[in-house]
């Protein structure tokens, strides 16, 4: 173990690698529930030639990998499962291109979304892309690798849909582009044509690969941005609200969401609708054909829409505070949730839910939905708070969750962001010729079994 420690010494410089405790013990968990376990070796690569030797030095000895973009998932998809290398990629954090005529951005693995939007605020104030809801800090790479959502996702979808090209380190420690840059200098499509290799990569928790480069396309950055909030206390009244609003194919963001904290949300159901445009013009158009196709339910007394200036300047923060602030009620900084794929008819069926498991185990309860591609499915967040130094409240947040995720797979839902126990409730559930068509691609693209393992791994 010792020569691995000299060899990632010869690779990154001593400055970048570590052994010592206090730093494994960083490295060996994160924000969420899941039980730590400890790496052998953290490395911070500054580029992909570093990072193909890092590869090549686990197949030689056989030793686990585990890529890191700023381990802010909550569900253990970079703790460590059976020890190894942890790769941290922080330094791998250029923005490389911006192809303004084309939008699209060229980043390295370790660019944080932070660093992406105040790059184009200074540089390119009229475009942006897909901001989510997560810490400044969180990566691009690991955002579209777990098929991450952002603030455009009711327009395009998940912000893995917007990737148009990937460079990723493979198991075997060789360099593959994927899309247009395989065949020339342009970033500005993974297939159009190609066989789509983008999907042995996106989805699969740095099973088989690492992403060194990743391009992500841009949108135009309207001047204005403005929102509404219709509220109803019939939760079936919600799918059919969000099918009319995105019938209007004119939303940037459609969130519905339900909380008991404060008191003024108290059962009722909210849809948050965000729209933008250059003028003033533009947006009073806008707001008025959201307000007429719900004008039916505002007629009915079933629902309305409720006063939005106190609350705006939060609400339109991206990302927005609001998730740290709920973590912390309960105090102790703990914040969990599990987050289904799945049919926006079904919200009536997964807000039930929540409150159930909420009274059942005794927790602080949130309940979120996003639209994704204009109304096709919806990202449901089941969340949690929990104070992260009562072991019991943490105990009941993972029968909370547990049970969560066996809820969504009965509901013929895909689990969002799983980790590795979900994961594997997922194969169980999973018809067993596409099981086993996962389980031979992992073996083909890491034949060393070396890459993130314990993740995806078929039974």
């Amino acid at each position: 173990m010792g020569d691995i420690l000299g060899s990632l010494r010869e690779i990154v410089g001593e400055r970048w690698v570590s052994d010592r405790p206090e730093e494994l013990w960083y490295y060996s968990r994160d924000p969420g529930v899941l039980e730590p376990h400890r790496p052998d070796y953290v490395v911070a690569p500054d580029s992909v030639e570093q990072v193909q030797k890092i590869v090549q030095l686990a197949v030689r000895e056989k030793v686990p990998v585990v890529p890191m973009g700023n381990a802010m998932a909550l569900t253990g998809l970079v703790i460590p499962l059976k020890g190894g290398i942890v790769v941290d990629m922080k330094r791998m954090n250029r923005i490389l291109e911006v192809n303004e005529r084309a939008r699209y951005a060229v980043v390295e693995g370790g660019t944080s979304q932070g660093a992406l939007k105040a790059y184009l605020q200074d540089h390119y104030p009229h475009l942006r892309h897909s901001l989510p809801d997560a810490p400044a800090a969180t990566t691009i790479a690991a955002n579209v690798a777990l098929h991450g959502q952002g603030r455009l996702t009711q327009q395009y979808g998940f912000n893995s849909e917007m990737v148009c090209g990937l460079e990723v380190v493979l198991p075997t420690g060789e360099v593959c582009r994927i899309g247009s840059p395989s065949l020339g200098p342009y970033w500005f499509s993974r297939s159009h044509t190609l066989p789509d290799l983008s999907g042995l990569f996106l989805g699969w928790l740095g099973t088989t690969g690492i992403i060194t480069k990743v391009g992500i396309r841009l949108y135009p950055n309207k001047k204005l941005r403005d929102l509404e909030i219709f509220v109803t206390d019939i939760p079936e009244l919600v799918p059919e609200a969000i099918y009319r609003l995105t019938h209007l194919e004119l939303l940037e963001d459609i969130t519905a969401w339900f909380q008991p904290k404060p008191l003024m949300f108290k059962d009722n159901y909210h849809v948050t609708i965000y729209f933008t445009g250059d003028t003033e013009e533009e947006l009073e158009f806008k707001r008025k054909m959201v307000w007429g196709c719900l004008q039916e339910f505002i007629d009915s007394k079933d629902g309305g829409f409720m006063g939005v200036d106190p609350l705006k300047p939060q609400l339109l923060e991206m990302p927005q505070r609001s998730v740290a602030e709920f973590a912390d009620v309960p105090r102790g900084g703990g914040f969990e949730y599990s987050g289904p794929i799945t049919l926006v008819e079904h919200f009536p069926k997964y807000a039930e839910k929540v409150v159930e498991l909420a009274r059942k185990y005794d927790l602080l309860y949130s309940g979120m939905a996003r639209v994704i591609s204009g109304g096709h499915a919806m990202m449901f967040a089941i969340s949690f708070a929990f104070n992260r130094a009562d072991r019991d409240m943490m105990e009941r947040v993972k029968k909370a969750m547990d049970e969560a995720t066996e809820f969504a797979l009965q509901m013929g839902s895909i689990p969002w962001k799983p980790n590795f126990m979900e994961q594997r409730m997922i194969l169980e559930k999973m018809d067993p010729v596409t099981r086993e068509l996962i389980h031979r691609i992992r073996r083909l693209m890491d034949p060393h079994g070396i890459m993130n393992p314990g993740n995806w791994e078929v039974q």
